[in-house]
């Protein structure tokens, strides 16, 4: 088994957890809104492959939130300089949900450090016919029953979330509202220049997606060329 290595690294003034295991080619992983507390068995998985980086974004997981952090523009922008920091070059760039919109935000701006780009049930985009969805209109107990296709695995978050850090939780939530949800989850400027993404990209969503159904990934597909999508059945956000 491949053990983690912890970390913290100070970057543009900010304080932040990394988890780092495996290696050859290097990967960064950015996670979604949940921030990144647990090393995931998938990550593990990978680490068998490649170096892999998982940092903490800046004011997740119970750290203060730095001032310049206003938008997902913002946090692109600090992965660039964390790219740059560590000098990686040839990098699979990994984005979960949240992630995803970061990670797309970044390789619009900057794709010179990039081989790869995966995005996996990423919002940031306007879908035709499709209203975004509020989540403060519905119960943290709702969303994630929605976030999963199997209701044991939501009764398990469930369960982390309650025997978890209330006040990190909800940090992380006041967060994600600031960054994301008052802009309807999607930025109309990263649309517009998707096709400056040039790189190999993997778009893969789950084909029960209740948060962001599959035409999203159908929709980021299109908007990038050459990229492909995969639907995984029986799967949530």
């Amino acid at each position: 088994m491949v053990e983690p290595i912890y970390s913290t690294v100070t970057l543009c003034g900010a304080a932040i957890e990394m988890k780092c295991a495996g290696a050859g080619q290097p990967m960064l992983v950015l996670h979604g809104a949940g921030g990144s507390p647990r090393f995931l068995p998938a990550m593990q998985k990978l680490a068998e492959r490649f170096e892999v980086f998982i940092p903490q974004a800046p004011g997740f997981g119970g750290t203060p939130a730095p001032a310049w952090l206003e938008t997902i523009a913002d946090l692109a922008y600090f992965y660039l300089e964390f790219l740059e920091q560590f000098d990686l070059r040839h990098v699979h760039l990994v984005g979960l949900s949240l992630g995803g919109w970061t990670a797309a935000e970044l390789a619009v701006r900057n794709a010179s450090r990039l081989a790869s780009l995966t995005l996996m049930d990423a919002p940031g985009i306007a879908v035709r016919g499709i209203e975004p969805r509020d989540p403060s209109t519905v119960s943290e107990e709702q969303m994630t029953r929605d976030t999963y296709f199997d209701p044991k695995l939501a009764e398990d978050a469930r369960a982390r979330a309650r025997a978890g850090n209330a006040a990190v939780h909800q940090a992380n939530r006041q967060l994600v509202k600031k960054l994301a949800w008052q802009y309807r989850n999607h930025d109309p400027q990263l649309q517009r220049w998707l096709s400056r993404i040039r790189i190999p990209t993997h778009i893969i969503w789950g084909a029960d997606d209740r948060l962001f159904p599959p035409v999203y990934g159908e929709t980021w597909a299109k908007a990038i060329a050459g990229a492909r999508l995969t639907l995984v059945p029986r799967c949530g956000h």
